[in-house]
């Protein structure tokens, strides 16, 4: 009896270390809520003060202090560190809230990120000011970008579109209102069609009107057509687009001025144009041209692009620019229109130059992790704007059949804009899923 007991308890601690190493692989969440946030939790509780202390994030206490801890305390006089005011764990790592002595400030806390991350042994360590005097230690337990899964709260909202997952494990969000325009770059392979998927997605079941631009032919936008106020495949197409958007841009201003506003949602709703989203596939293609004849309308495009970059975010038309570079070698006007794209999103890139495009002029912290970004984690990027400040993202794995079916699910969201309808997709009209009362029969859309 007693040799099968002990054999039980061997088999059963065998089985249960087995549980916790396919857990720990598999289901990251769970092993991390039942083993590593309770044993980071305590390394973290039992080592703060010396941690903090050999990473130099400590002070010499006031002349106050110092006095009531010899004369009154009887105690030896020790270097302050930051004050803990509050700890909370999550389903990827734990938030601890400081609350920081005179003398520190929260980039000395940055720049010991690395090595508070490895004395705690937590996946990375992400500092986040909160208020004056107060930043927040985010520390991910796991590499959550290898499969990424999204907050539960992430819904697409006033302008703002979840379309990635930060290393940290909250929701990068694109907010069109912070950063009107915005600047995608990567090479081929490198996630940033996956990136455009979701953006696309989230922008669909918004009320606004997307502009397509691609000039490959339309093989990337063309399936999103039940969704697109516009769509050109040429650049001879996309300089006429640009043309009637720089005019729509100048109607608008005029509409403002009537009403004695600087801004488009300081309009009363009832007045309100909606917001119209350019989508640019490989701007490379507007830039360059082939022969002579082509300098013409290669000069009205760019005009119209930097004019657009230039002032159109006041009157609610934001520019979206996808391409695999964009510098100088494409020619007069490019570095002068990258200056204007505020927010930036770079993939994995052939060559470090490709990055320093991108995030020199923003985030030049950034441009080593963006050029050691694997091949196969397709996907992951680095966003950044022009605040200095930059995060690790990956955009989640979706389909181009689920964003179709968005877009056709939300068609009747695409508004009547009379300037476009010349560049109006022909879609064809598709019954909807019988699955939900959410979706929507999509209405037929005449060129």
């Amino acid at each position: 009896m007693t040799d099968l007991t002990v054999w039980l308890e061997a088999t059963g601690a065998v089985a249960g270390a087995g549980g916790l190493g396919y857990a720990k692989i598999r289901a990251p969440r769970v092993y991390w809520s039942l083993v590593g946030m309770p044993v980071t939790w305590g390394r973290f509780a039992l080592s703060y003060r010396s941690t903090m202390d050999v990473c130099g994030l400590t002070v010499q206490p006031s002349g106050l202090r110092a006095f009531m801890t010899r004369s009154v305390a009887r105690r030896e006089v020790q270097p302050v560190p930051p004050r803990i005011r509050r700890v909370r764990g999550t389903s990827t790592g734990l938030r601890v809230t400081l609350r920081l002595p005179a003398g520190l400030e929260p980039a000395d806390v940055i720049a010991s990120s690395e090595r508070l991350r490895h004395a705690w042994g937590v996946h990375s360590v992400t500092v986040m000011e909160t208020k004056p005097g107060y930043v927040e230690l985010r520390m991910t337990g796991y590499d959550v970008l290898r499969r990424v899964r999204m907050p539960r709260r992430a819904h697409p909202r006033d302008m703002v579109v979840p379309v990635a997952l930060r290393e940290d494990g909250t929701a990068f969000e694109r907010d069109y209102r912070a950063a009107p325009m915005a600047l995608t770059l990567g090479a081929n392979q490198s996630g940033k069609s996956m990136y455009q998927r979701n953006l696309i997605k989230g922008l669909a079941q918004l009320p606004v009107a997307l502009v397509g631009i691609d000039c490959k032919r339309g093989v990337e936008q063309t399936a999103y057509a039940s969704r697109l106020s516009a769509l050109v495949t040429s650049p001879d197409d996309a300089a006429s687009l640009l043309g009637v958007l720089v005019a729509e841009m100048e109607d608008r201003f005029d509409l403002l001025s009537r009403h004695g506003v600087s801004d488009l949602w300081e309009l009363p709703e009832s007045a309100r144009p909606v917001p119209v989203v350019v989508l640019v596939d490989e701007i490379a293609e507007l830039f360059l041209i082939s022969s002579k004849k082509d300098e013409e309308r290669r000069e009205r495009i760019v005009t119209a692009l930097i004019r657009l970059a230039q002032m159109a975010r006041a009157v609610g038309i934001h520019l979206e620019i996808c391409g695999q570079r964009f510098g100088s070698e494409l020619g007069k006007g490019a570095t002068m229109l990258r200056a204007q794209l505020t927010g930036r999103v770079v993939h994995r890139v052939n060559d470090k130059q490709t990055a320093e495009m991108g995030l020199n002029d923003v985030a030049p912290d950034a441009v080593p992790v963006a050029s050691l970004i694997p091949m196969e984690r397709p996907g992951t990027a680095v966003a950044a704007d022009s605040s200095g400040g930059w995060s690790k993202i990956r955009t989640p794995n979706t389909t181009r059949d689920e964003v179709v079916a968005v877009c056709r699910a939300f068609a009747h969201l695409v508004p009547d804009l009379p300037m476009l309808d010349p560049f109006r997709p022909a879609a064809p009209v598709v019954p909807a899923p019988a699955a939900g009362p959410s979706l929507v029969k999509p209405r037929p859309v005449t060129p």
